[in-house]
């Protein structure tokens, strides 16, 4: 497939695909799916859409675990999404500390720029989705298509309150399986408007 042709989607893991962690995931019996975010990326992918993730891991800068704990909390990820028609392709993450001063760590776009480099594709490709300020902010100076969803850090907005520093020209979900919904759909009126 030509990279321009590349249906590319990142997605934040924590509060995002799974349940937010009061401080971090301690082993994969903490790795949680939220409710449908493991349909929604099945979702996607059958809509022809490749799944990524982009994670801030501080938790192994700080050396509260290491990385046979969170490879093992992937394999649990990982496994629930093929049992649910599922995949993630690959796993991103920002090892630093926030104090490293890195250019990886949300919301600096580091990542996402490894990703489109990874894949050939420009950041402007990129579609990029998670639940908080820091993620979208990484979406929005990478120059990607940048989505929030009202799960995990911005679930009290689900209220109808704006979410504080919230960039203009981020569009807002419920949650992953509205905005994989949202994208499928947008994707398959623009081929029908392609083939008009």
């Amino acid at each position: 497939m030509p990279a321009r042709d590349l249906k590319l989607v990142v997605i934040d893991r924590d509060g995002t695909l799974n349940r937010d962690p009061e401080d971090f995931l301690h082993g994969p019996q903490d790795w949680q799916p939220l409710p449908g975010a493991l349909e929604a990326v099945a979702r996607l992918n059958q809509a022809g859409w490749r799944v990524v993730i982009a994670s801030n891991q501080s938790g192994l800068g700080r050396g509260l675990f290491d990385v046979e704990t969170l490879n093992a909390v992937h394999a649990r990820m990982h496994k629930a999404l093929a049992q649910a028609g599922g995949r993630i392709e690959a796993v991103f993450f920002c090892p630093h500390a926030p104090e490293d001063a890195c250019d990886c760590r949300k919301p600096a776009p580091g990542l996402l720029l490894q990703i489109a480099q990874r894949y050939g594709v420009p950041p402007s490709q990129l579609v990029v989705v998670g639940d908080s300020v820091r993620d979208v902010g990484a979406g929005v100076a990478a120059g990607c298509d940048t989505h929030l969803v009202l799960t995990g850090q911005s679930a009290v907005h689900r209220n109808g309150t704006r979410p504080p520093d919230l960039p203009p020209g981020v569009t807002v979900h419920d949650d992953l399986l509205a905005f994989a919904d949202a994208l499928i759909a947008r994707d398959a009126a623009g081929t029908a408007q392609e083939r008009s």
